[in-house]
Protein backbone atom coordinates (compact mmCIF):
# COMPACT_ATOMS: atom_id res chain seq x y z
CA UNK A 1 0.00 0.00 0.00
CA UNK A 2 3.20 2.08 0.77
CA UNK A 3 6.35 2.05 -1.26
CA UNK A 4 9.18 4.36 -0.29
CA UNK A 5 12.03 3.09 -2.18
CA UNK A 6 11.03 2.95 -6.16
CA UNK A 7 13.12 3.65 -8.71
CA UNK A 8 11.69 5.20 -11.80
CA UNK A 9 14.04 3.53 -14.20
CA UNK A 10 14.13 0.88 -12.58
CA UNK A 11 10.43 0.15 -12.68
CA UNK A 12 9.45 0.91 -15.95
CA UNK A 13 6.47 -0.87 -17.50
CA UNK A 14 8.05 -3.50 -20.10
CA UNK A 15 5.19 -2.66 -22.61
CA UNK A 16 6.05 1.49 -21.59
CA UNK A 17 9.28 0.48 -23.09
CA UNK A 18 8.62 -1.04 -26.04
CA UNK A 19 6.14 1.59 -26.46
CA UNK A 20 8.23 4.60 -26.22
CA UNK A 21 10.91 2.94 -28.08
CA UNK A 22 9.27 2.84 -31.02
CA UNK A 23 7.69 6.32 -30.42
CA UNK A 24 10.88 7.85 -30.42
CA UNK A 25 12.55 5.66 -33.07
CA UNK A 26 14.87 3.97 -30.94
CA UNK A 27 16.42 0.61 -31.96
CA UNK A 28 16.20 -2.24 -29.33
CA UNK A 29 18.11 -5.31 -29.28
CA UNK A 30 14.50 -6.90 -28.72
CA UNK A 31 12.39 -8.33 -31.38
CA UNK A 32 9.37 -9.06 -28.88
CA UNK A 33 7.95 -7.50 -25.58
CA UNK A 34 9.48 -10.90 -24.47
CA UNK A 35 12.68 -10.89 -25.39
CA UNK A 36 12.98 -6.75 -23.90
CA UNK A 37 11.54 -8.37 -20.61
CA UNK A 38 14.45 -11.24 -20.15
CA UNK A 39 16.91 -7.86 -21.01
CA UNK A 40 15.37 -5.54 -18.06
CA UNK A 41 15.06 -8.32 -15.45
CA UNK A 42 17.78 -9.18 -13.05
CA UNK A 43 19.06 -12.57 -13.80
CA UNK A 44 18.94 -15.57 -11.25
CA UNK A 45 22.48 -15.60 -10.68
CA UNK A 46 23.23 -11.83 -9.98
CA UNK A 47 26.22 -11.64 -8.52
CA UNK A 48 25.91 -8.07 -7.34
CA UNK A 49 25.06 -4.52 -7.06
CA UNK A 50 26.88 -3.74 -9.92
CA UNK A 51 25.65 -6.56 -12.19
CA UNK A 52 21.95 -5.39 -10.81
CA UNK A 53 22.64 -2.09 -11.69
CA UNK A 54 23.66 -2.93 -15.54
CA UNK A 55 19.32 -3.58 -15.68
CA UNK A 56 18.44 0.22 -15.92
CA UNK A 57 20.53 0.65 -19.55
CA UNK A 58 17.79 -0.13 -21.48
CA UNK A 59 14.66 2.40 -19.20
CA UNK A 60 17.10 4.86 -19.55
CA UNK A 61 17.38 4.63 -23.33
CA UNK A 62 13.90 6.15 -23.40
CA UNK A 63 13.62 8.40 -20.94
CA UNK A 64 15.74 10.80 -22.21
CA UNK A 65 12.55 13.29 -23.51
CA UNK A 66 9.84 15.55 -21.57
CA UNK A 67 7.26 13.36 -22.93
CA UNK A 68 9.22 10.09 -22.82
CA UNK A 69 9.81 11.07 -19.27
CA UNK A 70 6.29 12.79 -18.24
CA UNK A 71 4.12 9.14 -20.20
CA UNK A 72 6.50 6.21 -18.54
CA UNK A 73 5.03 8.07 -15.17
CA UNK A 74 2.05 8.41 -16.16
CA UNK A 75 2.15 4.39 -17.19
CA UNK A 76 4.05 3.31 -13.65
CA UNK A 77 2.03 5.46 -11.45
CA UNK A 78 -1.30 3.84 -13.10
CA UNK A 79 -0.02 0.37 -12.19
CA UNK A 80 0.60 1.46 -8.94
CA UNK A 81 -2.73 2.73 -8.28
CA UNK A 82 -4.26 -0.32 -10.11
CA UNK A 83 -2.48 -2.38 -7.14
CA UNK A 84 -4.23 -0.56 -5.39
CA UNK A 85 -1.36 1.55 -3.25
CA UNK A 86 -2.54 4.68 -1.18
CA UNK A 87 1.30 6.55 -1.50
CA UNK A 88 4.33 6.56 -2.94
CA UNK A 89 7.73 8.31 -3.51
CA UNK A 90 9.37 7.65 -6.64
CA UNK A 91 12.63 8.67 -7.07
CA UNK A 92 15.41 9.19 -9.90
CA UNK A 93 18.40 11.03 -10.84
CA UNK A 94 18.28 13.71 -13.19
CA UNK A 95 21.27 13.92 -14.25
CA UNK A 96 21.04 10.50 -16.17
CA UNK A 97 18.43 11.74 -18.01
CA UNK A 98 20.63 15.16 -20.09
CA UNK A 99 21.49 12.34 -23.29
CA UNK A 100 19.10 14.53 -25.60
CA UNK A 101 19.81 17.89 -24.27
CA UNK A 102 17.19 18.18 -21.48
CA UNK A 103 18.58 20.31 -18.43
CA UNK A 104 17.89 18.77 -15.02
CA UNK A 105 15.15 20.74 -14.36
CA UNK A 106 13.43 20.06 -17.70
CA UNK A 107 14.01 16.92 -16.07
CA UNK A 108 12.11 17.31 -13.07
CA UNK A 109 9.61 19.39 -14.47
CA UNK A 110 8.55 16.42 -17.03
CA UNK A 111 8.34 14.24 -14.38
CA UNK A 112 6.20 16.48 -11.89
CA UNK A 113 3.67 16.74 -15.13
CA UNK A 114 3.79 13.29 -15.21
CA UNK A 115 2.83 12.72 -11.32
CA UNK A 116 -0.23 15.57 -11.79
CA UNK A 117 -1.44 13.89 -14.99
CA UNK A 118 -1.59 10.36 -13.57
CA UNK A 119 -2.54 11.31 -9.76
CA UNK A 120 -5.76 13.84 -11.13
CA UNK A 121 -8.64 12.51 -9.28
CA UNK A 122 -6.89 9.86 -8.23
CA UNK A 123 -6.69 8.95 -4.08
CA UNK A 124 -3.16 8.04 -4.23
CA UNK A 125 -0.39 11.40 -3.61
CA UNK A 126 3.09 10.28 -5.08
CA UNK A 127 5.96 12.44 -4.86
CA UNK A 128 9.20 12.86 -6.02
CA UNK A 129 12.63 12.15 -4.76
CA UNK A 130 15.58 13.38 -6.89
CA UNK A 131 18.64 10.96 -7.02
CA UNK A 132 22.29 12.75 -6.43
CA UNK A 133 24.79 9.59 -7.84
CA UNK A 134 27.92 8.54 -6.69
CA UNK A 135 30.74 9.00 -8.70
CA UNK A 136 34.31 11.26 -8.49
CA UNK A 137 33.39 13.40 -11.77
CA UNK A 138 29.78 14.78 -10.61
CA UNK A 139 30.28 17.17 -7.83
CA UNK A 140 28.62 19.53 -9.81
CA UNK A 141 25.82 17.78 -11.00
CA UNK A 142 25.15 16.61 -7.33
CA UNK A 143 24.65 20.07 -6.17
CA UNK A 144 22.80 20.90 -9.02
CA UNK A 145 20.02 18.23 -8.05
CA UNK A 146 20.01 19.25 -4.43
CA UNK A 147 19.77 22.89 -5.65
CA UNK A 148 16.72 21.64 -7.87
CA UNK A 149 15.17 19.67 -5.09
CA UNK A 150 15.19 23.04 -3.33
CA UNK A 151 13.68 24.70 -5.70
CA UNK A 152 10.54 22.19 -6.04
CA UNK A 153 10.30 21.11 -2.45
CA UNK A 154 6.58 20.89 -2.26
CA UNK A 155 5.75 21.35 -5.65
CA UNK A 156 6.02 17.31 -6.51
CA UNK A 157 9.55 17.09 -5.01
CA UNK A 158 9.91 15.94 -1.39
CA UNK A 159 13.80 14.90 -0.84
CA UNK A 160 16.95 14.54 -2.47
CA UNK A 161 18.77 10.86 -1.98
CA UNK A 162 22.26 9.36 -2.92
CA UNK A 163 22.49 6.17 -5.22
CA UNK A 164 24.69 4.23 -7.10
CA UNK A 165 27.83 1.80 -6.74
CA UNK A 166 28.09 1.94 -3.03
CA UNK A 167 31.34 0.25 -2.51
CA UNK A 168 33.17 1.96 -4.91
CA UNK A 169 32.43 5.31 -4.20
CA UNK A 170 32.08 5.65 -0.07
CA UNK A 171 29.19 7.21 1.37
CA UNK A 172 32.06 9.68 3.73
CA UNK A 173 33.09 11.57 0.13
CA UNK A 174 29.94 12.96 0.00
CA UNK A 175 29.50 14.75 3.60
CA UNK A 176 29.82 18.50 1.83
CA UNK A 177 26.99 17.51 -0.35
CA UNK A 178 24.59 16.44 2.46
CA UNK A 179 26.15 20.38 4.34
CA UNK A 180 24.77 21.87 1.10
CA UNK A 181 21.46 19.96 1.54
CA UNK A 182 21.04 20.74 5.00
CA UNK A 183 22.49 24.37 4.51
CA UNK A 184 19.01 24.80 1.87
CA UNK A 185 16.68 22.80 4.38
CA UNK A 186 16.22 19.95 1.65
CA UNK A 187 15.06 16.40 3.54
CA UNK A 188 16.91 13.77 2.07
CA UNK A 189 17.24 9.67 2.50
CA UNK A 190 20.89 8.06 1.30
CA UNK A 191 21.68 4.52 0.44
CA UNK A 192 24.10 2.96 2.82
CA UNK A 193 24.03 -0.51 4.06
CA UNK A 194 23.07 -2.60 1.05
CA UNK A 195 26.72 -2.82 -0.99
CA UNK A 196 28.52 -1.30 1.82
CA UNK A 197 29.04 -2.33 5.38
CA UNK A 198 28.10 -0.83 8.97
CA UNK A 199 30.53 2.71 8.16
CA UNK A 200 28.56 3.40 5.10
CA UNK A 201 25.71 3.64 7.83
CA UNK A 202 27.43 5.71 10.63
CA UNK A 203 28.54 8.07 7.96
CA UNK A 204 24.89 8.57 6.70
CA UNK A 205 23.91 9.09 9.78
CA UNK A 206 26.30 11.92 10.97
CA UNK A 207 25.59 13.61 7.93
CA UNK A 208 21.89 13.81 9.76
CA UNK A 209 19.55 11.99 7.19
CA UNK A 210 16.18 10.30 9.44
CA UNK A 211 16.18 7.90 6.69
CA UNK A 212 18.71 4.91 4.96
CA UNK A 213 17.89 3.42 1.85
CA UNK A 214 18.00 -0.76 2.67
CA UNK A 215 20.48 -0.10 5.61
CA UNK A 216 20.47 -4.20 6.19
CA UNK A 217 24.17 -4.13 6.83
CA UNK A 218 23.19 -3.17 10.02
CA UNK A 219 22.49 -6.01 11.36
CA UNK A 220 26.88 -6.81 11.59
CA UNK A 221 26.86 -4.22 14.13
CA UNK A 222 24.75 -4.65 17.50
CA UNK A 223 25.39 -1.03 19.02
CA UNK A 224 24.59 0.98 15.36
CA UNK A 225 21.48 -1.37 16.05
CA UNK A 226 20.89 0.08 19.15
CA UNK A 227 21.85 3.89 17.43
CA UNK A 228 19.17 3.10 15.21
CA UNK A 229 16.45 2.23 17.11
CA UNK A 230 16.93 5.04 19.53
CA UNK A 231 17.24 7.72 16.86
CA UNK A 232 13.96 6.49 15.32
CA UNK A 233 15.76 6.64 11.93
CA UNK A 234 14.10 4.45 9.25
CA UNK A 235 15.32 1.29 7.31
CA UNK A 236 13.86 1.31 3.52
CA UNK A 237 14.46 -2.43 3.34
CA UNK A 238 13.64 -4.10 -0.10
CA UNK A 239 14.04 -7.72 -0.01
CA UNK A 240 13.58 -9.54 -2.94
CA UNK A 241 16.31 -6.84 -4.01
CA UNK A 242 18.28 -7.29 -1.11
CA UNK A 243 19.02 -11.01 -1.52
CA UNK A 244 19.65 -10.36 -5.44
CA UNK A 245 22.28 -7.37 -5.22
CA UNK A 246 24.03 -9.91 -2.16
CA UNK A 247 23.02 -7.33 0.57
CA UNK A 248 21.93 -10.61 2.00
CA UNK A 249 23.40 -14.13 1.23
CA UNK A 250 19.80 -15.41 1.51
CA UNK A 251 16.46 -14.19 2.67
CA UNK A 252 16.90 -16.96 5.61
CA UNK A 253 19.02 -14.09 7.06
CA UNK A 254 17.43 -11.38 5.79
CA UNK A 255 16.94 -9.06 9.66
CA UNK A 256 13.86 -7.13 8.40
CA UNK A 257 11.92 -9.46 11.52
CA UNK A 258 14.98 -8.88 13.85
CA UNK A 259 14.59 -5.28 12.91
CA UNK A 260 11.27 -5.13 13.97
CA UNK A 261 11.64 -7.14 16.80
CA UNK A 262 13.64 -4.88 18.28
CA UNK A 263 12.03 -2.04 17.47
CA UNK A 264 13.57 -0.03 14.57
CA UNK A 265 11.75 1.77 11.70
CA UNK A 266 12.15 -0.61 9.63
CA UNK A 267 9.55 -0.56 6.08
CA UNK A 268 9.14 -3.01 3.18
CA UNK A 269 9.76 -1.75 -0.51
CA UNK A 270 10.34 -2.61 -4.09
CA UNK A 271 13.56 -0.58 -5.23
CA UNK A 272 12.84 -1.64 -9.06
CA UNK A 273 9.72 -3.56 -9.80
CA UNK A 274 10.71 -4.24 -13.36
CA UNK A 275 14.27 -5.09 -12.39
CA UNK A 276 13.45 -7.24 -9.42
CA UNK A 277 9.84 -8.52 -10.95
CA UNK A 278 7.78 -7.68 -8.02
CA UNK A 279 5.54 -5.20 -6.15
CA UNK A 280 4.65 -4.54 -2.66
CA UNK A 281 2.41 -7.26 -2.59
CA UNK A 282 5.04 -9.69 -3.80
CA UNK A 283 7.28 -8.61 -1.41
CA UNK A 284 5.14 -8.83 1.46
CA UNK A 285 4.17 -12.54 0.69
CA UNK A 286 8.00 -13.47 0.06
CA UNK A 287 8.12 -12.32 4.14
CA UNK A 288 5.31 -14.21 4.60
CA UNK A 289 6.56 -17.45 2.99
CA UNK A 290 10.11 -17.55 4.08
CA UNK A 291 10.39 -15.18 7.38
CA UNK A 292 6.79 -16.52 8.68
CA UNK A 293 5.96 -12.50 8.48
CA UNK A 294 2.38 -12.11 10.72
CA UNK A 295 -0.17 -10.11 10.15
CA UNK A 296 0.73 -7.79 12.85
CA UNK A 297 4.17 -7.34 11.41
CA UNK A 298 2.78 -6.31 8.52
CA UNK A 299 0.55 -3.65 9.82
CA UNK A 300 3.88 -2.47 11.53
CA UNK A 301 5.98 -2.21 8.35
CA UNK A 302 3.11 -0.20 6.88
CA UNK A 303 2.50 1.96 9.96
CA UNK A 304 6.43 2.40 10.09
CA UNK A 305 6.20 3.58 6.31
CA UNK A 306 3.33 6.27 7.27
CA UNK A 307 5.53 7.37 9.49
CA UNK A 308 8.56 8.05 7.41
CA UNK A 309 7.10 9.58 4.61
CA UNK A 310 8.17 12.90 3.51
CA UNK A 311 4.74 14.51 4.10
CA UNK A 312 2.95 16.89 6.70
CA UNK A 313 2.29 15.19 10.24
CA UNK A 314 -1.59 15.58 9.31
CA UNK A 315 -0.88 13.55 6.20
CA UNK A 316 1.46 11.00 7.78
CA UNK A 317 -1.70 10.59 10.72
CA UNK A 318 -4.17 9.86 7.76
CA UNK A 319 -2.01 7.10 5.77
CA UNK A 320 -2.14 5.73 9.37
CA UNK A 321 -5.93 5.82 9.86
CA UNK A 322 -6.07 4.37 6.33
CA UNK A 323 -3.66 1.46 7.77
CA UNK A 324 -5.34 0.52 10.62
CA UNK A 325 -8.89 0.26 8.89
CA UNK A 326 -7.66 -2.34 5.86
CA UNK A 327 -5.53 -3.97 7.65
Amino acid sequence: MIDLHLHFDGSLPVKSVWEQAKKQGITLAAASMDELREMMVCPVDCKSLNEYLEKFDIPLSVLQTREGIKESMEDLIAELISEGMIYAEIRFAPQLHLQKGLTQEDVVQAAIAGVETATLGQEMKVQLILCCMRGSDNVDANRETVLMTSKYLGKGVCACDLAGAEALFKTESFADLFAYAAELGVPYTIHAGEADGPKSIKDAISFGTKRLGHGVRAAEDASLVTELMENEITLECCPISNVQTKAVVSIEVHPIKEFLYRGLKVTVNTDNRTVSQTTIAKEIQFLRDNLGLTVEEERQLYLNAAESAFLTKKEREGLKNVITKII
